[in-house]
């Protein structure tokens, strides 16, 4: 790395200030269907053709698309007929809603809510608490019921869950060889994706997803298949009702939700409802000890700020709460993904 004469700050500083002009693009693009018709019509596309297409005014879908080329989201030719855009590899895989690993649905909730949520940034700074109350005039007390609002966004919001562990679930499930645990209890299990790569990774296993009465049932209208008898469900608040038995328990993006006194509390009953032998899973973003980086973790525990009640921590946090409840024989593995594991055993 250079010195620091070598930057460029102001244009540094530019770059970053205009952060969010990237993502509206992005998230523009996957609402209006730009990748999707790309991808259906099976050849390239000029900027009016998409515009009628996706009934949208020429000159806004020039720029537009555009920007996305600048971006690399999508690839232009020019020929005689004029400039034709197609999708690159990466929206293909990514960004249409037909693909397996589609984030389509993490876009569309990081547009309609957690943007509006990060507009009071500054408030949630001053007041050290979530902004659901000025971003959408409800309380935040509960902050699931705020998160679920509606069946219409607590089902955006699964998906969007869903669509996370797509690509990394399989990374954070393989960290550590969870093949001797056969009966996992998946707490805030959601829509289940986490549960079904388990199952695949560890075909001996059975999981039970542990949820909200009313997430459990979307779960099983709408995202786990009626055929996969190795997943179950257990509707419930896990902080006020009973957990049940199990040898494995697996916390994803559970505790960065909470402050210290309430992941204790939850660990706690995990602790004394785990089997001797047994374990917990947890599945976090972890910053460095230093609290340096990563910054992708820095944003996110920015996020939790403004969204929930909790933060991101570090490998020793975790572990320091993992052995306030008892657990012990505490290993960390960085995957070098978005997510990490930490295990602790009974």
């Amino acid at each position: 790395m250079g010195s620091t004469e070598d930057l460029d700050y102001p244009q540094v500083i530019l770059q970053y200030s205009s952060g969010f002009l990237v993502s509206k693009v992005l998230f523009t693009a996957c609402e209006l269907g730009v990748f999707d018709l790309l991808l259906e019509s099976g050849e390239p596309l000029s900027s009016d053709a998409i515009a009628a297409h996706l009934g949208t005014s020429t000159t806004g879908m020039e720029r537009l698309v555009d920007a996305c080329v600048g971006l690399k989201l999508l690839a232009v030719e020019l020929t005689e007929e004029g400039a034709l855009y197609r999708n690159t590899e990466i929206s293909n895989i990514y960004l249409t809603k037909s693909s397996p690993k589609s984030q389509c649905h993490t876009m569309m909730y990081y547009s309609n809510t957690v943007y509006l949520c990060w507009h009071y940034l500054a408030d949630a700074v001053r007041e050290g608490r979530n902004q659901y109350e000025r971003a959408f005039g409800i309380s935040s007390k509960d902050i699931f019921e705020a998160m679920y609002r509606s069946e219409e966004e607590m089902v955006k919001f699964m998906a969007g869950q869903n669509s996370v562990w797509s690509i990394c679930g399989k990374d954070v499930l393989a960290a550590f060889d969870l093949s001797p645990f056969t009966q996992i209890y998946d707490l805030g299990g959601g829509g289940g994706a986490l549960a079904q790569e388990c199952v695949s990774l560890y075909p001996n296993s059975t999981v039970t997803i542990y949820d909200l009465p009313k997430v459990v049932q979307v779960a099983k209208e709408q995202f786990i298949p009626p055929e996969e008898h190795r997943i179950t469900f257990h509707e419930g608040d896990f902080f006020n009702d009973s957990i049940p038995e199990a040898e494995l328990y697996i916390l994803s993006k559970i505790l960065h939700d909470w402050d210290d006194d309430k992941c204790r509390q939850l660990l706690s009953k995990v602790y004394k409802a785990c089997k001797p032998g047994g374990a917990v899973l947890l599945v976090e973003s972890l910053l460095n000890e230093d609290k340096s980086g990563p910054l992708e973790t820095q944003l996110y525990s920015m996020n939790m700020l403004v969204q929930t009640e909790g933060k991101e921590r570090t490998a020793a946090e975790y572990s320091k709460l993992l052995e306030a409840a008892g657990f012990g024989e505490i290993q960390v593995k960085r995957t070098g993904k978005l997510y990490d594991a930490v295990l602790g055993r009974k």
